[in-house]
């Protein structure tokens, strides 16, 4: 994804399967504004990141302080938005991570949506799967295919090793040079 969805609440690393939920903006009296939604975070699985497609709107706040009691309560372990969370200190202070794009005061009611949820979502030219692999901490959020998670996994623990070898390499007196050619990262 572009740069730009930010780490609101942690300083630690997320990683969790995608549960998508697709967001519209209206401007009407409609008393079933939470209908979907509330389905949507009733229906959370442990371990799911809750991933909201806005279109890159800053409408509204679509989650905050109550959303993310019930979303903890049902296990999930954060979300990520292309859109505007507020309750910030509440969320920060019950330690659920929190990514998103921007920032609003205003509640969704009769402003944002849920159209749908558990579909294909896209953010920012990517398409996210329901079942993904979401990875984000504060340099950005990843997205990984569900079918391609374990060769990714793998790949990364390798590269991880490499540049554990090469920071010890260089902290004992490598240069970088040297270090960088015998391990191949940087």
């Amino acid at each position: 994804m572009r740069p730009g969805i930010l780490a609101r609440t942690t300083q630690k690393p997320t990683v969790g399967f995608a549960k998508t939920l697709l967001w519209v903006n209206f401007a009407h009296d409609d008393p079933t504004t939470y209908d979907l939604e509330l389905k949507a975070i009733d229906s959370l699985e442990p371990g799911e990141i809750v991933v909201c497609a806005t279109g890159n709107s800053s409408r509204a706040g679509i989650w905050g302080e109550l959303l993310t009691t019930a979303a903890m309560q049902r296990g999930a372990v954060g979300i990520v938005t292309d859109g505007a969370i507020r309750d910030i200190a509440q969320m920060d202070a019950m330690g659920f991570p929190v990514f998103s794009r921007s920032i609003s005061p205003y509640d969704s009611f009769n402003r944002q949506k849920v159209f749908a949820l558990d579909i294909r979502v896209e953010i920012d030219g990517v398409t996210i799967e329901p079942g993904d692999v979401i990875v984000a901490d504060r340099d950005g959020v990843a997205v990984v295919p569900a079918q391609l998670s374990d060769e990714v996994l793998a790949d990364a623990l390798e590269k991880a090793g490499k540049e554990d070898q090469f920071r010890d390499a260089v902290k004992g007196g490598m240069g970088l040079l040297e270090a960088y050619e015998k391990f191949h990262v940087l």
